[in-house]
């Protein structure tokens, strides 16, 4: 039986400040994801869908502790997560590691080959074996030939590479990938989609936020599909991309290019 790596509980949160700013002026209070419930085990490759403000990118930052719920609980490895110390949300975060949709929200360094190594350095590693690792993550998403470029000299595809190998440096089992595939060419797109298969073969989980319908019907075998922060789909993602009466039940649709998925009147 595969083990599960994190599972929400009837969780919900709200922009901006959460709970303690809705006490003070209720007004104010966003709801972004409302009384979800899902879990994910290992070696699942799942897609997470749904329009924009649907609740995708605040789902993702609650399965690596980046937020923390107002209501519900989030469980890792079978735990309720306790330890929100720097210490305990570090350990967490090692293990679900999350690809921002933007690369230049988390590329800093002056290289390639540092940016990727501060990971696996903030874990006491030796530095030959930190080099070591961090060359083999390069390589993985094809940019070890470039490990001594600044990433500002790269095109947006290959920061989003470089990126991804600060991710996978740390050799997480839970892989969360916000619209990972934005930007890229096709070639690019089929490049990542087979290293998350791999990965996927190796053990490690990979949930994905993405509008592609293709996609998610092609590459992943579970859909999550989120409507105005409610969990509304929980299923196989072939049917689901497949399923025009079941999409407009969602609030969703295909565009005129058949593989997008927008919401309502979106264009």
């Amino acid at each position: 039986m595969d083990t599960e790596l994190v599972a929400l509980e009837s969780v919900s949160y709200s922009y901006p400040g959460g709970r303690r700013l809705a006490e003070r002026i209720p007004a104010l209070r966003q709801s972004a994801l409302k009384d979800v419930t899902v879990s994910v085990v290992e070696s699942e490759r799942i897609a997470l869908l749904g329009g924009n403000g649907a609740g995708k990118s605040t789902l993702l930052q609650l399965c690596n502790g980046l937020l923390e719920p107002d209501q519900g609980h989030v469980r890792w490895l079978g735990a309720s997560v306790a330890d929100r110390s720097r210490k305990g949300l570090a350990r967490w975060r090692m293990e679900a590691g999350l690809l921002f949709q933007d690369p230049d929200d988390q590329l800093f360094a002056g290289t390639l080959l540092t940016d990727v190594s501060f990971g696996p350095l903030n874990q006491g590693l030796p530095t030959e074996q930190v080099r070591e690792i961090a060359m083999e993550a390069l390589d993985r998403v094809g940019l070890a030939d470039f490990a001594d470029l600044p990433p500002h000299v790269l095109s947006h595809g290959m920061r989003k590479r470089a990126a991804l190998a600060g991710v996978l440096a740390l050799r997480p089992r839970l892989l969360l990938l916000d619209e990972p595939t934005s930007g890229l060419d096709r070639d690019s797109e089929e490049s990542l989609l087979l290293l998350l298969d791999r990965l996927a073969s190796e053990g490690t989980a990979v949930l994905l936020s993405t509008h592609d319908l293709e996609l998610a019907g092609q590459w992943a075998r579970r859909a999550l599909v989120l409507s105005e922060g409610r969990l509304v789909y929980d299923g196989p993602a072939r049917e689901f991309a497949s399923d025009v009466e079941q999409l407009e039940e969602c609030g969703l649709r295909r565009s005129k290019r058949g593989n997008q998925v927008l919401q309502g009147g979106q264009r």
